[in-house]
């Protein structure tokens, strides 16, 4: 071991003894150091190996003293202490700030969760307990000119324990956040590192969300100076805390609420005021630049009137009237009972160039510490020794007692004398404050001032008229009391508050539940000071409640730097820690005391006559078992109510013993048990052979029934078999003999009805064999017909070749009656729409086939009907509505002119207007040619209002289809005669007061047409029409 790794056993003590034994350990990376059960932490600021998981085996269920110093000795003793005697525990580390605080209760933590059981469950919790340090460093710790990650705020976690030693959670109290920080830093340090994370580590996608720019220059908040620290990867550090965030609990739109929060307090740092003046001469604020808090209102879902009115405006209510006031730029612009295991993080002793406020709160809580260590280590031991009867020789300490008087007491106390400045009428400063000290603590030995009543600060340079001084344990700090008032009321508006809770962000609600205006409440708050004062009391009284475990940190330089040992900066360390007489007490003292109670309860077993039940006194039983296990009376005295220890080997030798005696109990009580219960095995076992043996016998005697049962049986049924076929053959012989008369008989009978029927036999045979071969044959027809039926399609002409002549007729009928019956079924199939294009296809046959030449290339052609679709296309909008009944057939035809015989196209619906309508009534007959053309002529009823102009001559390239429709309608009316259809090369039309005849030849295409149309003179309109192949 490198030097002595027990202050208590260092030869000679003195502090440079002290000191250079810390060198020497640091220089060989040994940074822990024993003062008995305090361990001394120094930070090397680098990374070193002894944090592995081998590590954290080596310490498990390790003694204390049994290995070299470490961190994880004293994580093991208070865990232990915890699971096995039941004990609460607390770890206290202290320190300066940047001497690894921080650090170490991170390694206790890591630690006691590598430790503690296994499961699912307990994986989970001792993931959120670890986890949980990202996420509270990210939000309260900063970089500070002392410390690259400084804690600026105080925490205390109490994890929580089954009794099995497995954790179950965690409670985590924060003490006194820098809320300042947020709006100024010193020169050289940072703003807390949530902000420098979001915007180095979130997307691009993310900040666009959040408006919000990568670039951290565009931010008032940000100082630039210290933007960027070596050794800290805040990009990185961003995923972490995301990740750190849904391991605790998070969900992702509480994540999300928690960036939006952030990107507001950036927005809102950009947002400047300027000064106005009303014309009643008061001055009030207005905001420059309205983008920024826009933004900001749009993130926190803040109506901007709302937000921008509480930034410039706040409301003063006395009894029932509210006066509203403007704020001038300066105002504007201010801001089961389980096992428990504490740990403690608080920060360090603070001494900058500039100190205030917070460093007041911050020195006044170590200061507190510093006494519950001098209360639990010093006095209160040396205090037990001569309370219990222990000869002892007092040790002088310095008590830092009179110093905590000085800052909390309620009357002359310094944040008394703050609260009662804070809450007195009239005008109040700094400057007042400052008056009231000088006054009242003027005479203190710890306190000094330049315009106090003692006249030895008045020549003292060093200190300026508008600070003061205090005398603390570590040193001297000079507090500048600028903003101490503001900074103690810790004021916020309710004109804010209100306006914050007005936001639809559900965690501002949260933030601010004073602006329910259902819960407004005139009391004014308490202060900083006041709350500061009343947490840090019940911290205290909490550690005094659990057994106290102490890591005292020492930072080694003040360049942050590793292997550098600044002897005269720890020497102060060591001097106002009061290491020196931590030594001493523990040196002088005892290590280990315990009441005679739990002493015997926990070690009777090492002796025969206290094992298992001692009926005497509790000290009179610890006196006989130590007189049995031949302890050297000077490794312990007895005290009026307590056992004392010197050596801490005595207690591990008792420990010892006990786990060696736990384990021979342990190995009895296996021995009795497995006994009983081999005894209990074999008697379940003999009485299951019983109940088996007797189930077997019963089984085995229930076969033997049934196998005799069987024999007999079969014996049984051989002999009635015999008897059986005995019988029977006497059966068969007497029916074989009745057989044989009966046959004798039958043979004569038939002999003599065959000699009487021989005569009349020759006259019938040929005709019923000839009816029996007609019979055959006709079957044979019909079975071969019903096998070779040809398929139900109508149109299939297939049908099974006759066999026999005189089958033809019948051959024929019953192909006849099969297509008539397959058409039925092929009809039957048709819906309604279907069957009337059917109906229109036959009609058209009848009235075309083999009479007109174009009739053959329209029957594959379906009937459509409208093919203008006048419902639909907009161009027949008009004609769609003159027309109220259903129209049958709409297409455009070719009107031949009168005069000249000249084709033209005619769209009589063309510009939505009816020009001519024909009546059916007046339409007497169609007339149509014989060849392959679409003309035909409409006759008309002479004398009627539509023959005014005569017969139309139109062509169509749906002839067919137009002439059917025609004639279905005229033979479907009952009150006019059916129309007449006139299919020839020759016809007459009426033009007018001339006959025309319209002649049909056949002749070359002219011009490309198909069909050309001339007329000749008055009396002849000739048509073309090329012939057809």
């Amino acid at each position: 071991m490198i030097g002595v790794g027990d202050m208590v056993l260092l030869e000679p003590l003195s502090e440079d003894s002290f000191l250079e034994n810390l060198k020497k350990r640091f220089d060989h990376s040994e940074i822990y150091t024993y003062i008995g059960s305090v361990v001394i932490s120094m930070n090397p600021y680098r990374s070193l190996p002894i944090y592995t998981p081998d590590k954290v085996e080596e310490y498990r269920n390790r003694n204390f003293y049994e290995l070299s110093p470490h961190i994880y000795a004293l994580a093991d003793e208070a865990y232990r202490s915890l699971r096995d005697q039941d004990k609460d525990q607390c770890i206290l580390i202290t320190g300066e700030s940047g001497a690894g605080k921080t650090e170490a209760s991170k390694l206790v933590m890591s630690y006691v969760a590598a430790v503690c059981g296994k499961g699912q469950e307990v994986n989970k919790v001792k993931e959120q307990l670890l986890q949980s340090n990202p996420v509270l460093e990210a939000f309260g710790n900063a970089k500070t000119v002392r410390n690259d990650n400084s804690s600026r705020f105080g925490k205390y976690m109490d994890i929580e324990f089954d009794f099995k030693g497995d954790p179950l959670g965690g409670v985590i109290s924060n003490y006194l956040l820098e809320k300042s920080r947020v709006v100024k830093q010193p020169r050289g340090e940072r703003n807390f590192h949530v902000f420098y994370q979001l915007l180095s580590g979130a997307s691009d996608d993310t900040l666009k969300k959040l408006r919000l720019h990568r670039d951290v220059s565009k931010y008032n908040y940000l100082s630039l100076d210290s933007a960027v620290v070596s050794g800290l990867d805040d990009a990185a550090n961003f995923r972490t805390v995301r990740n750190a965030m849904q391991i605790v609990g998070f969900m992702e739109d509480e994540v999300q609420s928690v960036l939006q929060l952030v990107a507001a307090v950036l927005k809102l740092g950009n947002i400047e005021f300027k000064p106005e003046s009303r014309c009643n001469g008061t001055d009030e604020s207005r905001i420059k630049d309205k983008n920024d808090l826009k933004e900001m209102c749009e993130l926190l879902g803040i109506e901007q009137s709302v937000l921008e009115r509480a930034f410039s405006y706040r409301t003063v209510e006395a009894k029932l009237e509210k006066v509203s006031t403007t704020l001038n730029v300066a105002q504007a612009q201010t801001k089961t009972r389980h096992k428990v295991m504490g740990v403690l993080d608080i920060y360090g002793f603070e001494i900058f160039e500039d100190n205030s406020f917070e460093q007041f709160i911050i020195n006044y809580c170590n200061e507190k510490l510093q006494q519950i260590f001098i209360e639990l280590t010093l006095r209160e031991e040396q205090e037990e020794y001569v309370r219990e009867g222990i000869e002892w020789t007092n040790i002088e300490y310095f008590n830092n007692a009179v110093i905590c008087d000085l800052i909390e007491n309620n009357k002359n106390g310094i944040l008394a004398m703050l609260d009662e400045e804070c809450l007195r009428p009239g005008t109040v400063t700094d400057e007042t404050f400052l008056d009231k000290l000088n006054t009242v603590c003027a005479e203190h030995q710890h306190f000094e001032s330049r315009l106090s009543k003692n006249s030895k600060f008045l020549t003292d340079h060093s200190l300026p008229h508008n600070c003061f001084r205090i005398q603390h344990y570590a040193g001297k700090v000079l507090y500048r009391v600028e903003g101490f008032m503001d900074k103690n009321n810790d004021l916020l508006y309710r004109d804010l508050s209100q306006a914050m809770y007005k936001a639809n962000h559900s965690l501002i609600k949260q933030l601010f539940p004073e602006g329910n205006p259902a819960k407004v409440n005139l009391k004014r708050p308490p202060t900083a000071g006041f709350q500061f004062r009343a947490s840090v009391s019940t911290l205290m009284k909490n550690l005094q409640t659990k057994n106290p475990n102490y890591i005292r940190c020492i930072k080694p330089n003040d360049k942050k730097a590793p292997h550098i040992f600044t002897e005269s900066l720890i020497r102060h360390q060591v001097r106002y820690l009061g290491l020196m007489e931590n030594v001493r007490v523990r040196r002088a003292g005892y290590a280990f005391r315990q009441t005679y109670e739990p002493c015997l309860e926990r070690y009777k077993m090492l002796c025969k006559r206290t094992w298992p039940h001692w009926r005497g006194r509790a000290r009179e039983g610890v006196e006989v078992l130590m007189a049995d296990l031949q302890v050297p009376a000077e490794e312990f005295s007895y005290g009026r109510s307590k056992i004392f220890i010197r050596n801490p080997r005595t207690l591990f030798f008792l420990e010892e013993r006990r786990r060696q005696c736990l384990q021979d109990l342990a190995t009895l009580i296996q021995k009795i048990y497995r006994g009983w219960k081999c005894r209990s095995h074999f008697l379940l076992l003999k009485k299951s052979q019983i109940v088996v043996a007797a189930w077997y016998r019963r089984y085995a005697q229930q076969k033997k029934y049934q196998r005799i049962k069987s024999a007999t049986t079969v014996v049984q049924s051989y002999a009635r078999g015999w008897q059986a076929r005995k019988l029977l053959r006497e059966l068969k012989y007497q029916k074989r003999c009745e057989e044989a008369a009966t046959t004798i008989a039958a043979y004569w009978h038939g002999t003599q009805v065959r000699r009487e029927y021989r005569k009349f036999f020759r006259a019938h045979a040929g005709k019923k064999i000839y009816d029996f071969t007609i019979q055959r044959i006709m079957q044979k027809y019909f079975l071969g017909l019903r096998n070779n039926l040809p398929s139900m399609s109508p149109i299939d002409k297939n049908w099974p070749a006759r066999t026999y002549l005189f089958l033809d007729g019948a051959h024929a009928e019953l192909r006849r009656i099969f297509h008539l019956w397959r058409c039925k079924k092929y009809r039957s199939q048709f819906t309604e729409e279907r069957k009337a294009v059917y109906e229109e296809k036959l009609e058209a046959s009848e009235i075309f086939k083999d009479k007109k030449a174009l009739y053959p290339s329209s029957v594959s052609q379906p009937f459509k009907g409208d093919y203008l679709e006048i419902s639909k296309n907009p161009k027949y909008q008009k004609l769609n509505n003159a027309v109220d009944e259903k129209v049958l057939l709409a297409d455009v035809v070719n009107k031949i002119n009168r005069a000249n015989g000249k084709v033209r196209k005619m769209n009589k619906g063309l510009q939505g207007q009816v020009k001519a309508s024909v009546p059916l009534p007046d339409l007497t007959s169609v007339s149509v040619s014989t060849q392959s053309d679409g003309f035909f002529a409409l006759k008309l009823k002479e004398g009627s209002a539509s023959a005014v102009k005569g017969d139309f001559l139109l062509s169509s390239e749906h002839l067919i289809e137009i002439i059917t429709k025609l004639h279905r309608i005229g033979a479907t009316a009952t009150d006019r005669e059916q129309l007449s259809i006139d299919i020839s090369d020759e016809f007459l039309v009426q033009f007018k007061q001339d006959k025309v005849c319209v002649k049909f030849v056949q002749g070359a295409p002219k011009n490309g047409n198909s069909v050309s149309c001339k007329r000749k003179n008055n009396r002849l309109l000739e048509v073309s029409v090329p012939a057809t192949a």
